[in-house]
C-alpha cells in the first residue's frame, strides 16, 4: 500500500497513484462575498426540498446528495471526482500494485473518452490498443458524457471476463472493434536494463511507484559493471506516478540542490518545490531521453527537469500535456474527494498542462505499415525457429544481460532507439574531438 500523504499526479486510470491527506478545508474563498455563497447554498437547499417533497416517488437524501457532489466535482475538470465509498474503497485496493483490469490509463480529452497509454505487458497492449485511442463504446454503450469513475466501473471486472471496446483511432477510415480479456495487472516499474552496443545502455520506466527509485539505481549499477558511457532513458507511454518519486528519478541525473519542479496553487500549502538532494549524482555520461504523446504527468516531470537543466536531450514526439496535481481528500463517511489543487511547472517556469513537452530532436515512430512487413517476417521464421529449439533444447533463450534474444532484436529496430544511439555516439565523439 503506498504510503499516506502523498501527493499524486498520475491520471485517474487503471493505474492509480494516489495520496491521503488528513481532512478538509471548509470555507469560503476570500475573493467572493459571503452573502453570495450563503445566498447559492439557500438556492441548493431550496431545490433539495422540492425534489424531496414533491418527486414523484421519495428519494434518499444520500443519493441526492452523492449526485449532487458528483456533479459539482464534474463540473470542475475532467481530473476531479466525487467518490462514493465503494469507489473508494476499489481505488485503495489498487495501489496494492496489482487488480483487475486491461492495463490501460484513461482521461477525458476534448469530451471523449481517450487512451492515454496502453501498459507493457498488459491485456490492452497485446490485443493492439494504442496511445491517443479514443473508446466511444463500451460493449455497444456510448461513452458520451462518461466520467473516469464510470469509465473505470464498466472496464473493470473480473479476470477472464471480456470487455468489448469501440475505438476511434486517428487515421483510421473506420470503428475498430476490439475484445480484450481482463486480467491481473502486475505493473514492473524498470524495464530492459540492458547495454546495446559501444557502452550505450538503455533502460525503460513504465510508471513511476514507490519502487522505482530503487529499482532504477539497481538497474545502472549493473550497467556501471560494463562500463557505461551513454544512457537512453526510455518514457514512451509512460502515464505518470508518483510526484515526489519522479523528483527522486530526475534527481539521480542532477547537481545537488538545483531545482526539479515546482507546484502552485490558491492554498500556500500546495505550493512545493522539489529541489535534488542526491550527493552523488550521475553526471559522468550524456543522456537521451525518449518521449511521445503517451507520455504523461511524472514521466513529463522528469523530462522537462532534465531538458532544462540541459542533462538530457529529448528525443520523439510531443508529450501529453498533463501537469495538474490531485489530492485525495476522505470525508467522514467513507467517500472522498478527488480534487485538483495545484499545477506543476519545469524549473524553468513552463507550466505542462494542455500544453506538453516539445523534444529537442523530433523523430516519428515507425510507420504502422513497415511494422506489419517486419511482423510478417518474424511470422515466416517462427517455425523455422520452433524446429531449432525442438533440436536443441537446452539452448539459452537469453543473452547474458538475462534479457531474450527476441527482445534484443526487438530494441534494435526501434527507429527512435537507433537514432537516439546515433546521437550519443555523436555526442561522445565531439567531446573527444574537442581534448
Amino acid at each position: 500500500m503506498k504510503k499516506l500523504g502523498r501527493l499524486s499526479i498520475g491520471i485517474f486510470l487503471f493505474v492509480l497513484s494516489i495520496s491521503f491527506v488528513s481532512g478538509l478545508r471548509y470555507g469560503v474563498a476570500k475573493d467572493k462575498p459571503a452573502e453570495d455563497f450563503y445566498q447559492q447554498i439557500e438556492l441548493f437547499t431550496d431545490a433539495m426540498t422540492v425534489i424531496r417533497t414533491d418527486y414523484v416517488e421519495e428519494p434518499k437524501t444520500k443519493d441526492l446528495v452523492y449526485g449532487a457532489l458528483k456533479g459539482m466535482l464534474a463540473s470542475l475538470d475532467p481530473h476531479s471526482q466525487f467518490m462514493d465509498p465503494d469507489v473508494y474503497n476499489e481505488i485503495k485496493v489498487e495501489t496494492e500494485g496489482s487488480f483487475g483490469g486491461l492495463g490501460i490509463e484513461i482521461t477525458v480529452k476534448d469530451d471523449l473518452l481517450t487512451i492515454i497509454s496502453p501498459l507493457d505487458d498488459t491485456p490492452a497492449q497485446k490485443a493492439g490498443i494504442k496511445a491517443m485511442d479514443k473508446i466511444v463504446k463500451i460493449n455497444g454503450e456510448l461513452t458520451r458524457d462518461i466520467t473516469l469513475v464510470d469509465a473505470v466501473k464498466k472496464l473493470r471486472g473480473k479476470p477472464g471476463t471480456q470487455v468489448m471496446l469501440t475505438i476511434l483511432r486517428e487515421g483510421e477510415g473506420k470503428l475498430l472493434e476490439v475484445e480484450v480479456t481482463r486480467d491481473i495487472i502486475k505493473i514492473e516499474s524498470v524495464k530492459d536494463g540492458v547495454m546495446l552496443e559501444d557502452h550505450i545502455g538503455y533502460l525503460r520506466i513504465s510508471e513511476f511507484q514507490e519502487n522505482t527509485p530503487r529499482d532504477l539505481e539497481q538497474a545502472l549499477k549493473k550497467m556501471d559493471s560494463r562500463k557505461l558511457e551513454g544512457l537512453i532513458l526510455d518514457l514512451r507511454n509512460n502515464p505518470g506516478g508518483l510526484l515526489d518519486t519522479s523528483a527522486d528519478v530526475a534527481e539521480k541525473f542532477l547537481p545537488n540542490g538545483v531545482m526539479v519542479v515546482y507546484t502552485k496553487g490558491r492554498i500556500k500549502s500546495q505550493d512545493l518545490e522539489f529541489r535534488s538532494k542526491s550527493n552523488s549524482p550521475r553526471l559522468d555520461f550524456p543522456m537521451v531521453v525518449l518521449i511521445n504523446d503517451g507520455s504523461a504527468s511524472a514521466s513529463e516531470i522528469v523530462a522537462g527537469a532534465l531538458q532544462d537543466h540541459g542533462r538530457a536531450v529529448l528525443m520523439g514526439t510531443k508529450s501529453f500535456g498533463k501537469g495538474s496535481v490531485q489530492t485525495v481528500i476522505p470525508l467522514k463517511d467513507g467517500s472522498a474527494l478527488r480534487l485538483t489543487t495545484s499545477k506543476y511547472y519545469t524549473p524553468k517556469g513552463r507550466s505542462i498542462h494542455g500544453e506538453g513537452i516539445m523534444p529537442d530532436i523530433i523523430v516519428e515512430e515507425e510507420p504502422a505499415s513497415e511494422k506489419e512487413k517486419e511482423t510478417e517476417k518474424q511470422k515466416e521464421q517462427k517455425s523455422e525457429e520452433i524446429f531449432k529449439k525442438i533440436e536443441n533444447p537446452d539452448s539459452k533463450e537469453s543473452n547474458d544481460q538475462g534479457v531474450s534474444k527476441e527482445k534484443m532484436e526487438e530494441l534494435k529496430k526501434d527507429v527512435q532507439i537507433g537514432r537516439a544511439v546515433d546521437l550519443l555516439k555523436g555526442i561522445r565523439a565531439y567531446k573527444r574531438l574537442g581534448k
